[in-house]
């Protein structure tokens, strides 16, 4: 398998090579501009130098990732529940308090949501919306409800809600998830 990093490093350099401009004189650029979204700076980077749209989305990612600031914390909740969606933490802590009752399983944080895993993924959680925590469980059948929203074969979960509460973490809710626990088991 080609490593993705390497691979990246070839298109940036062909980038520099295409353009004339080193990164930072790419960099230099977009902040010339005066432009603040994604899309606007991608375009620019098209009309401008006459590249891609791929070339130009990679150049804007790149720069993106080396302004980005650290981590403020190793916890990763710390990244996940930020901004407009920090309020819905304690809602998924909430819910975890709830699931930790079940017994042992490892989290596996990913960028947006916290797997959750036994011998294999049960359940996975993290925001949705502004004011909503997704739950995917993964677990062959549950009975019919109005709250679950089944998903497409090959989905990551085989079944999903949303949380806006913590009156909603109710027993049909933990059923579920121990459910889902134990298959995963």
């Amino acid at each position: 398998m080609a490593d993705p990093n390497a691979a990246l490093q070839t298109q940036l350099t062909n980038i520099q090579v295409k353009t004339g401009k080193s990164l930072a004189q790419l960099r230099q650029m977009v902040e010339q501009s005066g432009l603040s979204k994604h899309g606007e700076k991608r375009s620019f980077l098209q009309e401008q130098l006459g590249i891609g749209y791929g070339d130009a989305n990679t150049v804007i990612h790149v720069l993106k990732q080396a302004v980005a600031p650290p981590p403020a914390s190793d916890d990763p909740l710390d990244a996940i529940y930020v901004g407009a969606k920090a309020h819905l933490r304690p809602l998924h802590e909430q819910l975890m308090a709830r699931i930790e009752q079940f017994g042992e399983f490892e989290l596996a944080p990913k960028k947006t949501y916290v797997s959750l895993r036994r011998n294999k993924q049960f359940a996975m959680l993290g925001p949705a919306t502004k004011t909503q925590v997704e739950l995917g469980m993964n677990v062959k059948e549950l009975p019919h409800s109005e709250r679950l929203k089944v998903m497409p074969p090959k989905s990551m979960c085989q079944y999903s809600l949303r949380l806006s509460s913590a009156d909603q973490i109710d027993d049909e809710l933990l059923g579920w998830i121990k459910a889902a626990f134990e298959a995963a088991g």
